[in-house]
């Protein structure tokens, strides 16, 4: 249900990882192989083996001396899962269960109320509801906070905790309460049901190619392909230019996010990411091939466009190949590695912070848009607009006005295209797409002088 930057370590490296300790108990047990250790080293040493012995005498206590029976597993889980979320929001704990739900969502199927979250100051904040499901359709917006769930405050809960509070039984209604800024908290009813990720959609609107990425599994980079060939089967040599729209898309596969902006860039670096072993350091670079066709491109974000999402408007921006358009995007900035562990459950553990082109991390500043543009809606005013026709007295047109052109065959002539309302759109996609329409006209204007 978090936002994440994901890769996956395949079960073959688990046993190199798992061969290391044992190698060195093997080196140990050797007089004359054992390294030498300083004083301080040694110190360092003794000082980690007490705390692990005061960890097991804790849990021994807990064990005889609770007031109830405790689940023995659940309760070292919860140990593991505590020293992974003390580390940053984005690390924890996945049992089996946990881990085979997110290897699902990877794919684009699962089940849920369909948001993206995180832990904030002890309360569960939205990064942003997923496109068309229970949690968009019941309203909530990025920045909302959950603050109890079916009547139960979520402070002092564990984001894993809070989550499994969330999930249910498809069919089965959950009440989230939600403070929304300063606003009074109010209760909001979701029906779980099976969340279907349609990763990318697309629409054509007056020659402009809109295409919107909700989040980054598996069917993305294919999924947007298809969408622009079929813009261009469709309308040809007509296309303008494409709004690529990543407004609350919370991000997903750190491989997508590379495909996708190496769809629009012909060459340059994507993404570097560095973590505190600089041989695990990792560039991508694009290839050649731009599928827009060099076509004028806009990217919408805002404060919901996270991880991923801000590889891909970073890589576009640094690279000049798009105009990014909207809100200061999240700031998620790190590379969680999915580390399987035991057989069965697995670690999710940040492994890295990820760069853009230009060498700069977005953690916890995010990336600031070239055209800043608040959401807001278009309204018609009530009694519409006032012209000079409409003035009382105005001149009558004179023989020599022109308001419409005639055919060869003497009827007026329509435009061939149909015009944008407007009013049914967001302004943030309104200005996105004027701006491509002004593009289209001025380079029009000079191919023909």
């Amino acid at each position: 249900m978090r936002h994440i930057i994901t890769r996956f370590i395949p079960a073959g490296n688990r046993a190199k990882r798992v061969m290391v300790p044992f190698l060195c108990g093997m080196l140990v047990a050797g007089v004359f192989a054992m390294p030498t250790l300083t004083s301080a080293e040694s110190n360092k040493n003794e000082e980690i083996y007490r705390q692990l012995g005061l960890f097991g005498d804790i849990f021994q206590r807990v064990r005889e001396s609770y007031v109830d029976e405790v689940d023995e597993k659940a309760l070292i889980e919860a140990a593991i899962n505590g020293m992974l979320t003390s580390l940053d929001p984005h690390s924890s704990f996945l049992d089996t269960e946990n881990f085979s739900n997110m290897q699902v969502q990877t794919k684009g199927k699962f089940g849920g109320l369909g948001i993206e979250i995180t832990m904030e100051n002890g309360l569960i904040r939205i990064v942003s509801p997923i496109d068309d499901t229970p949690a968009a359709k019941a309203g909530l917006q990025p920045e909302d906070y959950i603050i109890a769930v079916d009547g139960e405050a979520v402070m002092g809960m564990a984001l894993s905790e809070a989550v499994d509070k969330l999930r249910g039984k498809v069919g089965s209604d959950v009440t989230v309460t939600i403070q929304r800024a300063q606003n009074d908290p109010f209760d909001v009813t979701v029906t779980r049901d099976t969340i279907k990720i349609r990763s990318v959609r697309s629409e054509v609107y007056d020659n402009i190619g809109y295409l919107r990425i909700t989040t980054f599994s598996e069917q993305t980079s294919p999924g947007l392909n298809d969408a622009v060939e079929k813009i261009f089967a469709e309308h040809g040599d007509e296309v303008k230019g494409f709004v690529l729209d990543l407004r609350n898309n919370p991000g997903g596969l750190l491989n997508e996010a590379i495909a996708v902006s190496d769809a629009f860039l012909d060459a340059g670096e994507i993404v570097s990411t560095r973590g505190r072993d600089e041989k695990n350091a990792s560039r991508a670079y694009a290839k050649p091939g731009d599928i827009a066709r060099g076509l004028p491109l806009v990217v919408l974000i805002n404060s919901g466009s996270a991880s991923a999402s801000e590889i891909v408007a970073g890589a576009l921006k640094d690279h000049q190949r798009a105009v990014l358009l909207g809100t200061r995007s999240f700031g998620k900035g790190s590379v969680q590695s999915v580390i399987p562990v035991s057989g069965t459950g697995a670690i999710r553990l940040t492994t890295a912070r990820y760069y853009t082109p230009s060498g700069v991390s977005i953690q916890a500043t995010g990336i600031t848009p070239n055209i800043e543009v608040a959401l807001a809606r278009i309204e018609e005013l009530e009694g519409g607009n006032t012209r000079e026709e409409d003035l009382k007295g105005a001149l009558d047109k004179t023989s020599n006005d022109q308001t419409t052109s005639e055919t060869d065959d003497g009827s007026a002539a329509t435009s061939p295209l149909e015009k944008v309302d407007q009013s049914k759109i967001d302004y943030q996609l309104a200005r996105a797409l004027d701006l491509i329409q002004g593009v289209a006209i001025f380079t029009k204007d000079k191919t023909t002088q």
